[in-house]
């Protein structure tokens, strides 16, 4: 049985439930406040910061990436040609680096400081950072939210999917960030057509859906169509 320790907003720890909805794996899931810096999750990453997964008999596997990687080589294999880092090296390369644009340029830039200053702050104490939002964050954000969305546009009017023919671990980044942003209504799908069609795709999967904690998918439920507002926190 895999434990993820997570937090329901984080975008990291949401692309690792949306994968591990793709694999069909059930996890005991932890909600993880990161700026209690517990100890308990300190010896399991002394990073603090999520997600982390735990499989009994095993290390802890920190880390979007590294969990990505961990899931591929363990349950990649039980996929076939449906496994989210595909066999070909040129397409794993491609998938590799779209993975990290969403998991590191895109978070620093869009989806971080959002659910920084949108949410965390609401639940951190003054003393861990906690306040009131930075106006001038969030409109940079926003602003540089309309640049990554004419990217995955063109990416996906060149392409089936982000990185190639398939479905892959960067579609799942993408729409893992994307769905903060989204929550917030900080997405400007008018933008681009091609963008919002590929991310309902997304969210129309299934277990795309079962991947949503609870509390979201209920939110979700009384907001309007796919592509404005979407889910809000709980369990997973």
């Amino acid at each position: 049985m895999l434990t993820l320790f997570h937090h329901p907003f984080c975008p990291h720890s949401r692309f690792v439930r949306l994968a591990l909805g793709e694999y069909g794996l059930a996890a005991r899931t932890v909600e993880e406040r990161v700026w209690e810096r517990r100890q308990e999750f300190l010896i399991l990453n002394p990073a603090c910061t999520t997600p982390v997964v735990v499989e009994e008999g095993r290390p802890a596997v920190p880390g979007a990436a590294v969990i990505a990687e961990y899931l591929d080589e363990t349950r990649g294999g039980e996929l076939g040609e449906l496994r989210l880092l595909p066999r070909e090296i040129g397409t794993r390369v491609e998938v590799r680096r779209l993975m990290n644009w969403f998991n590191d340029k895109f978070f620093a830039e869009v989806s971080g400081p959002l659910t920084t200053e949108r949410l965390y702050k609401r639940q951190m104490p003054t003393s861990a950072g906690g306040g009131s939002p930075d106006t001038e964050v969030i409109r940079a954000a926003r602003h540089n939210m309309r640049y990554h969305l004419a990217y995955i546009g063109w990416l996906v009017r060149t392409r089936d999917w982000l990185a190639g023919g398939r479905m892959s671990y960067a579609d799942l980044a993408a729409a893992a960030h994307l769905s903060a942003a989204d929550y917030l209504g900080d997405v400007p799908w008018n933008e681009d057509e091609a963008a919002k069609t590929w991310y309902a795709q997304i969210k129309s999967r299934p277990r795309s859906v079962r991947s949503w904690p609870r509390r979201w998918r209920a939110s979700r439920r009384r907001r309007p169509t796919p592509t404005s507002t979407s889910e809000r926190s709980g369990g997973a």
